[in-house]
């Protein structure tokens, strides 16, 4: 295992800090606290600097807020100097940590995300399969709250493994002990917010250990996992259902959190598997229902704020092309089709 020292000085070095306020804004320019944060760009970048130099920052504190994506999540949201020093840690780490997380690790890494991980559950299911003339069963689990889970301590002892800079640990450290969820106690602390993006990257470090316990102590062939949503496939029921056992004591004892006893199922693939946002069965693959429901909700939502001139009607556009994208990784012409023919008809009525 590889380990890092004298990061911290390139970290907080006021090139790397203008980097990641770049990286920041990109998708945020109209943002009215980004507006503000960017009058005072120097000032603001300089304070930063000088506060990391000598060891006298502290992570601000959050506003929380609701979102449906579709799932209600509960997202805590840092102030800016704070969100563009999460950029310049993920920029300083993400490089190191990517090139030992596994091949299947598929959430929040680039040149991975859903459509990757589908993809690799279905060549997954070829091949235990035999080219579909087998029967295969899929474990699939995740875990119990599991942002709100993550235990402070366990977290720092994995970065700490591995990163030999007291200066970079103790700011990881103020950091992750800026946030704390209701799990945790006086003994205790846990939880990730999920606004932050370094939680992506911690949340990978959390789970590679699992990950590496997967593959390399209990040898698990078939096996891919996106944040704490994971799958094992195989032809044997049984060895599932000892695996399982397996699976719960390790993550109980070494990494103190558990897996949803309401989201666990071993599932035959004719009977179809629902993963990342798609069923597969053998041979094709669909949307979920409800994903089919949501997609014509947003469009409609979205002409309609374009009737009453509230945006624009590139907006709309860009609304039916994301989720034609999502259809077209699986087998939906007619509902792509319906998507599309929904969108024409409503908004030629509308111009």
């Amino acid at each position: 295992m590889r380990i890092y020292t004298n990061l911290f000085n390139k970290l907080i070095t006021p090139e790397n800090l203008f980097f990641a306020w770049e990286e920041f804004r990109r998708d945020k320019k109209k943002k009215a606290d980004v507006l503000l944060f960017e009058k005072s760009l120097e000032r603001e970048i300089f304070s930063l600097h000088r506060e990391l130099k000598s060891h006298t920052y502290r992570h601000s504190g959050y506003t929380g807020f609701y979102i449906s994506d579709p799932k209600r999540r509960h997202i805590h949201k840092a102030q800016v100097r704070d969100r563009v020093l999460h950029h310049a840690i993920m920029s300083t780490l993400y490089p190191l940590y990517e090139k030992t997380f596994i091949y299947n690790s598929f959430s929040c890494r680039i040149g991975k995300g859903t459509h990757k991980g589908v993809s690799a559950l279905r060549s997954m299911l070829y091949k235990a399969s035999k080219n579909n003339t087998r029967n295969v069963y899929i474990l699939k689990c995740d875990i119990e709250k599991f942002f709100d889970s993550i235990n402070h301590e366990i977290l720092l002892s994995m970065l700490d493994s591995r990163i030999k800079d007291q200066e970079l640990m103790d700011l990881l450290t103020e950091v992750v002990e800026s946030f704390t969820s209701s799990r945790s106690t006086l003994f205790e602390r846990c939880g990730l917010p999920i606004g932050n993006l370094t939680s992506q990257l911690f949340a990978n470090v959390y789970m590679d250990v699992f990950d590496q316990f997967m593959k390399h102590e209990l040898k698990v062939k078939h096996y891919a996992r996106y944040t704490d949503d994971f799958v094992v496939v195989s032809e044997n029921k049984e060895y599932l259902i000892h695996l399982l056992s397996q699976i719960r004591s390790f993550l109980k004892e070494k990494m103190k959190i558990q897996i949803h006893p309401k989201k666990i199922s071993i599932t035959k693939f004719n009977r179809g598997i629902d993963y990342l946002g798609y069923v597969l069965f053998p041979h094709f693959t669909l949307v979920r229902k409800r994903t089919q429901k949501r997609a014509l909700r947003k469009i409609n939502e979205k002409i309609l704020l374009y009737k009453r001139e509230e945006i624009p009607k590139d907006k709309v556009h860009a609304t039916l092309m994301s989720y034609l994208g999502v259809l077209s990784h699986a087998d939906t012409y007619r509902f792509s089709e319906r998507l599309k023919n929904n969108y024409f008809f409503t908004m030629s009525n509308t111009d």
